[in-house]
């Protein structure tokens, strides 16, 4: 034995090492597993989750695969391209949203520097990873940076034909989304239009849209309204609940909640630049669950009915008081609570998860994220430690 005691410690270190290793993952695989029966499965409403990660305690991606396939949530919006998440969400079928930051836009302008970008962030993934849309910039149109619009479009076109010259503008499209600052009038709906300033933006990228078959996505929040002017602004009708709802002078069409007239004003706006033929989408919706004492309503309460009633419609499939015909297609902000992000409370607390995976609130659905019990993953880990008892054992004979 003594003269076998320098291979036997080597052979225990790279066996402790990997043991280690494998113990973590099976932690956070097992983790994932350990949730009824009951739990798996019916959440697919026809919503996607916007999958933010500006936090310092978020599960692994790994995990988080596994937690939206058990919802069957099918689609998911990233704000870059994580090749983290687009190998963890490998072979789950979800179809995924990429997002170019706003600090890449003058960059991307470049032809060149755009087709390097997709070679880099997209073709190596897509073999496996469903990646459909590339949002090129976030809220740049109204924006705290002058600079910027001017960026924007050339840089989506860019984006574009560097899809074209590689094969791919049939499978992955471009777009960018907007907040409601870019509107100058949204109500009542008909009357919706654009700032007279970001006219000269927003009337080439909608020919854009159009020859390219992509959609206009907007980040629309009723929240804001209630919190810059809540004594006026009736909370039911922000919350989808019974209320008198407002009409429409112009068409004597009746909205009983705002999301729905924000999306009309959108398209108002659109058509008011003479186009019928762009589709809009919601990006992010949502409600926060926490806020600071200026900021009214964000309760866990109103959180839960917002998302619930939201998403029993989308359920229903319905279309807007204008556009009944054409189903609304909405991502929910945000998956989990993000302890990391800038601003008043309410900015980390929008997620429908904490960080351990229990919900904020009952969403009303079958399919909550499973609790992350590491005793439960401990119990699911003991025959590795029995396994490494007999492994060690036959070192020690060797």
């Amino acid at each position: 034995f003594p003269q076998k005691f320098p291979i036997f410690l080597e052979k225990l270190q790279l066996f402790q090492k990997d043991f280690e290793s494998g113990f973590i993952e099976l932690i956070e695989l097992s983790s994932t597993l350990c949730f009824p029966e009951s739990f798996v499965g019916t959440f697919g409403l026809g919503v996607g989750i916007n999958y933010g990660q500006i936090a310092n305690n978020l599960p692994s991606p790994s995990r988080v695969s596994t937690l939206l396939g058990s919802l069957n949530i099918s689609r998911v919006k990233l704000y870059d391209a994580d090749p983290n998440v687009l190998t963890a969400f490998a072979n789950t079928n979800i179809e995924f949203i990429i997002g170019l930051g706003n600090e890449f836009l003058q960059k991307m302008q470049d032809p060149q520097q755009s087709q390097i970008w997709i070679q880099q962030k997209v073709q190596p993934y897509l073999s496996r990873t469903r990646i459909t849309c590339i949002t090129v910039g976030n809220e740049v149109l109204g924006g705290q940076d002058p600079q910027l619009p001017q960026y924007l479009l050339p840089a989506m076109k860019a984006m574009y034909q560097a899809l074209v010259n590689l094969g791919l503008s049939s499978q992955v499209y471009v777009t960018t989304a907007h907040s409601l600052q870019i509107l100058k009038t949204s109500f009542p709906p008909s009357s919706g239009a654009f700032r007279d300033d970001l006219v000269q933006y927003i009337q080439p990228m909608l020919s854009f849209h159009a020859q390219s078959n992509s959609p206009f996505l907007i980040n629309a929040y009723p929240y804001f309204a209630y919190k810059s002017d809540p004594k006026n602004v009736p909370i039911e009708y922000l919350l989808f609940e019974p209320n008198s709802g407002t009409v429409d002078q112009n068409t004597n069409l009746k909205y009983d909640n705002m999301l729905y007239a924000q999306i009309d004003a959108v398209y108002s706006g659109i058509k008011a630049l003479g186009h019928t033929d762009v589709q809009v989408r919601i990006s992010e919706t949502g409600w926060p669950s926490k806020g600071d004492e200026d900021e009214p309503g964000a309760t866990v309460e109103n959180a839960g009915i917002y998302n619930r009633n939201l998403l029993r419609r989308m359920q229903e499939g319905q279309g807007t008081p204008a556009h009944p015909s054409q189903r609304i297609d909405i991502y929910v902000f945000a998956l989990f609570n993000e302890n990391m992000k800038t601003g008043p409370t309410s900015e980390r607390n929008y997620g429908l998860y904490y960080p351990d995976g229990n919900p904020v609130y009952n969403l009303g659905v079958q399919g909550y994220l499973p609790r992350i019990d590491y005793s439960s993953s401990a119990k699911n880990a003991l025959c590795i430690l029995r396994l490494s008892g007999l492994l060690l054992g036959s070192l020690l004979l060797a």
